[in-house]
């Protein structure tokens, strides 16, 4: 679990956010992190291509209630 400065830790109701979308993705998405922030979440990681990227996002915002602020993915 990570946190950024000005991040709240993660609640209770996305402790497994994290693990439930890295499932969903089959390991597409390197070092995924999402940081719960007072209005939403930012997802943080790395992918090899753009589509991972854009289908993490995807799955975060299937499975959580809370809107995705930012998807700050790195493509290497």
């Amino acid at each position: 679990m990570l946190t950024h400065m000005l991040a709240e830790p993660i609640a209770a109701p996305y402790a497994d956010l994290e693990t439930l979308v890295q499932r969903r993705l089959g390991g597409r998405v390197r070092d995924l992190h999402i940081v719960v922030r007072p209005n939403g979440l930012v997802l943080t990681g790395w992918a090899v291509t753009y589509h991972a990227k854009q289908l993490a996002q995807h799955v975060a915002m299937e499975l959580a209630t809370a809107p995705i602020l930012a998807n700050d993915i790195e493509v290497r």
